[in-house]
């Protein structure tokens, strides 16, 4: 007795819907009566809708919502693993009508307990940098891609990308800024979509929905390489530039 021939003999004692799926992977035409074969494509739709529903891209955010709303749907979230690890969410600080909005990586160990982006010697540094060039730190609004901390600061997962995706839209909708930085390769990244090393991406102006980007080198970066803090100054000023043209 044939490999294929006890194939068809398996195949043939199964139940018509299992057995039509194998025949399908096994790349033989099967005919069907028209009833059935609606029948079998509307079963496959819904199987499709229900996947659809449970995908990180259905569970998007309303980019109308107010402040409360979307703190209160970050702090519930649970769209994602980091949500079993963090202290707490870090939303954001500063000001909600700024003009200039700064969108850095995802939250270290300190701003996870802190609830707040870019403390400790990275987030001295960054209000340094925004003094430079005349802007206090509260006068920003600033927030991160990812609002929960990645155990062991490693960089975020695809899925806890998209997950947040939402937050950060609505953020950016609410504050409507005149300038964003994306301080960082992971928020570069996310912004812009591309994969572009931050060397080819810093000193050019971006666009999102008509809002200039630019990409800056995050503030842990330059603490390590002291020798692109020159880089960083012409980033800044590049920034400053665009926005007292608009």
């Amino acid at each position: 007795m044939s490999y294929l021939f006890c194939v068809y003999t398996v195949v043939f004692f199964m139940d018509n819907s299992t057995r039509l799926q194998y025949l399908e992977a096994m790349g033989v035409d099967v005919w069907v009566p028209r009833e059935q074969g609606i029948i079998e494509v509307e079963r496959k739709q819904a199987v499709d809708e229900n996947v659809s529903d449970e995908s990180p891209a259905h569970n998007s955010v309303s980019t109308n919502i107010g402040w409360n709303e979307l703190e209160r749907q970050v702090v519930e979230c649970k769209k994602c693993i980091l949500s079993e690890s963090r202290k707490q969410v870090v939303l954001g600080e500063g000001d909600k009508n700024a003009d200039w909005m700064l969108v850095g990586e995802a939250p270290n160990h300190e701003e996870d307990i802190a609830g707040k982006p870019f403390v400790a010697q990275s987030g001295f540094l960054l209000t340094e940098m925004l003094r430079a060039i005349g802007i206090q730190r509260n006068e920003a609004y600033i927030t991160n891609i990812i609002k929960c901390s990645p155990p062991d600061n490693k960089d975020p997962k695809v899925d806890e990308l998209k997950s947040c995706d939402g937050y950060l839209k609505a953020q950016i909708a609410l504050v409507k800024p005149k300038i964003i930085l994306a301080v960082g390769r992971v928020a570069a990244h996310a912004i812009l979509e591309t994969k572009k090393p931050i060397s080819e991406l810093r000193g050019i102006v971006h666009s999102l929905n008509d809002i200039p980007v630019i990409v800056v080198y995050h503030p842990a970066y330059l603490l390590r390489t002291l020798l692109e803090k020159r880089k960083a100054w012409q980033d800044l000023q590049l920034a400053l530039k665009i926005y007292q043209e608009k």
